[in-house]
């Protein structure tokens, strides 16, 4: 397998002429591959997450995500994702995506090369020891990505890379380099394909992991998952029935009058708006925390 992302397989020369069906197993196989391609980084995927945990739960900085054209994208979309499911506050997260994000133009190539811009976004941003940067290249040659991830590293900043070729310049300028070998794309040098898939399986590892991390997770629920609409508000009614051993009437009407589940759990407890601020304040959000710092009295009362 070629180690370049932008080489050419021969075993796919010829691609335009095959019929549908061999085409679309090409493209499975070539997912597939790249799936798995991203075990081998799990120990060091792990050291990076173990250190932006670290370094999140002690400085209330920010999680900041980088990077250009598709890989941009798919960190943007991941950055989207943590407040819906997390709760990740906003103002904790940040997305600096070369170009910028404008769905009628779409992805911007040129910006990638972008160094400057790199830079400047970099400092506007006040990238500091308290955040964590996460910049994501299939190459690990965008100029704009890198110059990012060097000025963070620079000023202290948690830097993790995420690409798909090991000697590169994002390799080389982060703190903890997650690299994937998925290889030469079934199309040569689209890497929307399987580098995609790799940076979005990697992607998906590290903030999930980040938040259990962090204890935005009970047991394996969502429970600061965002009641925004009727499914996500039945979600956090099951949710709040299973934590707080509450039948789904009980849990329901708890979320009506408290708003979000920690509280409405905590509230099933016992405790009144403000001693559940104060108790999720104490315990950074981590509701398995503010439980059980609950006086068994309490709870039981």
């Amino acid at each position: 397998m070629a180690k370049d992302t932008e080489g050419t397989a021969r075993r796919f020369q010829g691609l335009d002429t095959w019929g549908t069906g061999e085409v679309l197993e090409a493209l499975w196989s070539s997912q597939s591959r790249a799936a798995a391609a991203c075990l081998p980084a799990l120990p060091v995927l792990g050291r990076a997450v173990d250190a932006a945990v670290a370094r999140l739960s002690s400085s209330g900085g920010r999680l900041v995500y980088a990077g250009a054209g598709s890989s941009g994208m798919l960190a943007a979309l991941d950055a989207l994702e943590l407040g819906p499911t997390f709760g990740w506050p906003t103002g904790r997260l940040s997305i600096l995506l070369a170009g910028g994000l404008d769905l009628v133009r779409g992805i911007d190539g040129g910006a990638e090369d972008d160094e400057g811009a790199g830079r400047t976004r970099a400092r506007d941003t006040r990238l500091g020891p308290s955040d964590v940067v996460l910049g994501v290249s299939a190459s690990g040659g965008s100029a704009f990505t890198v110059s990012i991830v060097d000025e963070a590293r620079r000023h202290g900043a948690l830097t993790v890379a995420v690409a798909n070729l090991a000697e590169s310049p994002l390799v080389r300028a982060a703190e903890h380099a997650v690299v994937v070998n998925t290889g030469a794309e079934v199309i040569a040098g689209s890497t929307r394909l399987g580098a995609g898939t790799s940076q979005k399986v990697v992607l998906n590892l590290f903030s999930t992991a980040t938040m259990v991390g962090l204890g935005l997770v009970y047991d394996n629920l969502m429970c600061h998952v965002r009641p925004e609409n009727a499914k996500l508000r039945q979600r956090c009614t099951t949710i709040i029935s299973r934590i707080a051993q509450v039948g789904e009437d009980a849990a329901a009407d708890a979320l009506a009058r408290h708003g979000d589940i920690p509280h409405a759990v905590l509230g099933l407890a016992g405790l009144s708006t403000e001693e559940a601020d104060a108790a999720l304040n104490r315990a950074g959000g981590n509701l398995r925390t503010a439980l059980s710092s609950i006086e068994p009295k309490r709870r039981n009362g």
